[in-house]
Parts: C-alpha cells; sequence; structure tokens
C-alpha cells in the first residue's frame, strides 16, 4: 500500500484556495493523511505478524495429526467432520481429504451408529465428556474403540461441536494386561522382600534358639538318666520277689535301696521330663508362627499376645537383657495376618535393642490401646532417639544408619508398607523421656471383652 502526495499541486492548491479553505485547515487534513497512513501500515503489519502466527500454529496442529497414534476426529456441532488425524484415515482405509465435512455418522459401522447418536446427545446436554465403545468402518475390516467424546466450547462458552479421541481396544486390553502381570510381579517381589528381611531377622536370634532349645532339652535328659537308675533299682527288687524272697529279705532290701525316697523321686522325674518337653513344644510352635508368611485371609487374633511373642525372641538373641515392660490393655484384637504384624514388630523390637547399645538400663515398653474401631500397640524404648533430619527419612527404602553389613534399610520401609496394607499406618514419633517411639495402628473387627488395665515387667 502507497499514497503518492505532489507538492506542486499541493502549492497550487494553496495559492488559489479553490475549496475555500484556510492553510491551518488544510494542514490538518494532510496531518489527518498521514495518521491514517501510519495507521495502516501498523495494522499490514499486526495481519503479516497473525498470518504468521495462524500458520505456525496450522503446521503444528498438522504435526500432531499426523503423529498420534490415537483416533482424533474434530466435529461440528452438526456432526460434519471437521479434521482428522491420519491414524484415521490409516484404520478407515480413506484419504485424509475424503474424510473432511463427512457425517460422523457415516464413519462409524453397525449398531454403532445409535451408540454415537447417544454418546453425542448425552454429551451435548450434560456439557461433560462421555466414553463408550464404537467400531469404525475399514476395508480390512471393523476397529472396535474405546472413544471419549469432549464437548467443544467457544470464547463465550457455547457448544461449537465434539472431539472423539479413541484407542483400538486390543492395545487397552493388552496394556491392562501388562499392567495386572506388572501388579503382580511387584506383589510378588513385596512378599519375598517381606520374607527375607524375616529370614534376616531370624538369624539375628539363632543364638537365643540354641540357647532356649538347650535349657529344656539338658533338663529332659538329665531326668531320663535319673529315672533309667530308678528303673534299675526297682528291677531289682521286683526280682527278689519273684523268686520268693523272704518278707524279712524284701523288708530289708526296700531299706537298702531306700526305694520309697526312690518313687517319690520317679514322679518328679517324670514331672520334670514333662515340663521339660512342653517347653521344647512351646519354642517349636512360637518358631513355626515366626516362620510362617502370614499368607491367607486376614483373622482375628490378639495383638499384644503376637507383641509378647516377637519381643520375647528378639530379647533372647540380644547380646545383654532388656527390660520388656506391658502396659496398657492386657488384650486389643486386630484384624489381619499375624505372621505379618509379628515380623513389623520384631523389626521394631531389634531397631529399638539396637539402639540401646551402651544405656545402662535398657528397656523397652509396650503400650496397647484401642479407640474407634483402631488397635493400637506402642514401641519405645529409652535410647538416646532419632535426630529431627534422620527421622524424615526413616521409612525410606534402604535407608539405614547402621554400619555396613548390619542392616538392610528395608525393615521400616516394608513394616510400613504392611502397616498400610492391613489399612492400618505405622508412624513414629520423640518419647518423651528422650528415646523413640513408634505406633502401629491396625483396625478391629470388635472390641476385646475386657477393659482392665495393668502392667508388669518381663
Amino acid at each position: 500500500m502507497s499514497i503518492n502526495r505532489d507538492l506542486s499541486a499541493d502549492n497550487a492548491l494553496d495559492a488559489s484556495h479553490p475549496l475555500g479553505l484556510e492553510d491551518s485547515a488544510w494542514t490538518e487534513v494532510l496531518t489527518a493523511m498521514d495518521r491514517t497512513y501510519a495507521e495502516l501500515v501498523d495494522y499490514q503489519a499486526q495481519l503479516e505478524d497473525q498470518s504468521h502466527a495462524l500458520e505456525e500454529m496450522r503446521s503444528y496442529l498438522g504435526s500432531i495429526m499426523s503423529s498420534v497414534s490415537d483416533a482424533l476426529i474434530v466435529v461440528s456441532r452438526q456432526g460434519r467432520v471437521e479434521d482428522t488425524s491420519h491414524s484415521v484415515a490409516h484404520m478407515t482405509g480413506r484419504p485424509a481429504r475424503s474424510l473432511a465435512q463427512m457425517d460422523v455418522l457415516d464413519l462409524v459401522a453397525g449398531e454403532s451408529r445409535q451408540r454415537l447418536i447417544a454418546a453425542l446427545a448425552d454429551c451435548t446436554g450434560n456439557r461433560a465428556p462421555v466414553t463408550c465403545e464404537l467400531s469404525l468402518g475399514g476395508v480390512s475390516g471393523d476397529v472396535l474403540l474405546e472413544m471419549s467424546i469432549n464437548p467443544r466450547f467457544d470464547d463465550r462458552g457455547r457448544l461449537t461441536g465434539h472431539v472423539l479421541t479413541g484407542r483400538p481396544v486390543g492395545e487397552l486390553r493388552r496394556a491392562y494386561s501388562e499392567l495386572a502381570q506388572s501388579h503382580n510381579a511387584l506383589k510378588s517381589t513385596q512378599a519375598l522382600l517381606v520374607q527375607n528381611e524375616k529370614l534376616a531377622s531370624l538369624g539375628r536370634l539363632l543364638a537365643g534358639v540354641a540357647h532356649e532349645l538347650n535349657n529344656p532339652i539338658s533338663f529332659v535328659y538329665a531326668n531320663t538318666h535319673a529315672m533309667e537308675r530308678y528303673a534299675t533299682k526297682f528291677e531289682t527288687y521286683f526280682n527278689e520277689v519273684q523268686q520268693g524272697a523272704t518278707r524279712e529279705r524284701l523288708t530289708a532290701l526296700r531299706e537298702e535301696l531306700r526305694l520309697d525316697r526312690e518313687v517319690r523321686n520317679l514322679r518328679e522325674a517324670i514331672a520334670g521330663a514333662r515340663d521339660g518337653a512342653e517347653r521344647v513344644r512351646d519354642i517349636v510352635e512360637d518358631l513355626r508362627r515366626l516362620s510362617s508368611d502370614g499368607s491367607g485371609e486376614s483373622v482375628i487374633f490378639d495383638l499384644v499376645t503376637v507383641a509378647r511373642t516377637a519381643a520375647h525372641w528378639v530379647a533372647r538373641g540380644a547380646d545383654r537383657g532388656i527390660a520388656l515392660r506391658f502396659v496398657g490393655l492386657p488384650m486389643v484384637q486386630a484384624m489381619g495376618r499375624a505372621g505379618h504384624i509379628q515380623q513389623i514388630i520384631m523389626n521394631l523390637v531389634q531397631n529399638a535393642a539396637d539402639a540401646l547399645a551402651g544405656i545402662e538400663e535398657p528397656q523397652i515398653t509396650f503400650h496397647a490401646s484401642q479407640e474407634n474401631g483402631i488397635a493400637r500397640l506402642s514401641v519405645c524404648d529409652n535410647g538416646t532417639g532419632i535426630p529431627e533430619e534422620v527421622a524424615r527419612s526413616i521409612f525410606d527404602p534402604f535407608f539405614t544408619t547402621k554400619e555396613v553389613g548390619q542392616g538392610t534399610g528395608l525393615g521400616l520401609a516394608i513394616s510400613y508398607r504392611i502397616a498400610a496394607d492391613h489399612g492400618g499406618s505405622l508412624s513414629y514419633r520423640p518419647n518423651g523421656t528422650g528415646g523413640a517411639c513408634f505406633t502401629l495402628d491396625l483396625p478391629q473387627s470388635r472390641l476385646p471383652d475386657t477393659k482392665t488395665t495393668g502392667s508388669h515387667e518381663v
């Protein structure tokens, strides 16, 4: 755009004033023309910039339409196709240009037409996305898609059309199958980690187990030797009876062998052997519960009993004696897998025992309570506690403050996960006396029969 001005003609007009304009008025006209010209030039530059931006946007959208693998169809409010991704042309076997301005209903096959009509009406009425399965008609067969239909609005909020996006159902089902397999693999890995951590804990308890088994077995062994000696004396006496010994001889032999005393000793030896055998049976039963993987359905169990079993085994394997103190309710029923909960408590007690190294009078206190359908067990020690900067990371996998080879860093992370899987939680707070305190919350199906409280030292 250009404007040519003839200065000589302007001078002639100025001299003759054919329009009867004063010099000032004529100057104003020329100034207005210059201003209009400048505005036109500026407007033309803006149009060129906007046209360039529009071309860039069109190219950008075109690249998206050509590269997207999902089906994408843009339709007007009247149901006419305005644009499609190249994948739609590939699925239907039709050239992309032939799809423009088609009725979107012509793209679907069979019963999908009625489903699409209903979905478009639903999307328009509710002004919200709708999902349905549609079959696109293709040259080599229909393609079943899970289609999401979304409304389009202008800047004034008026409906201008719809956007249909979909992916072949076969791909979705394959993705769901892979996701399910990954989930199962994750659960298997988690179960393996739990079992490995449990085996690591049991390894630390072997010394205590050997000591616990050795005492009752030695007691049984000693009593069997005593009973063998008593049996020899009784056999000697009864042989004399069978050989027809006189009453005086039998009385003297009974005094010599001290049979009256040995009969009492025999009963005590039998009772002692029975007690030792029962103790071995109880130890084996505890080991069986500790080695169980905790699989199966959730059941109702006594959280306090589980805590006692776990705590006692850890204490037996400790390098020195640790006082275990149970306070609060003597029985708290919880719902879950007792084997897994026992693993949590063993981890907590083992960590507390490690933290109590160097403490003059080590003590671990267990407090059991219940409230609003929640069974709660707190495990607190009188150690030095956990620094605030360390406490933020104690539930992170592989985080440990122990030396290399003394800890996997998985104990608390696995315990935290197990508690969450049970619908509960595991949390940490500083103990009021300066040590560490962990709280395990679990759901319970019903309240225990007793509500009495008490405390005792173990």
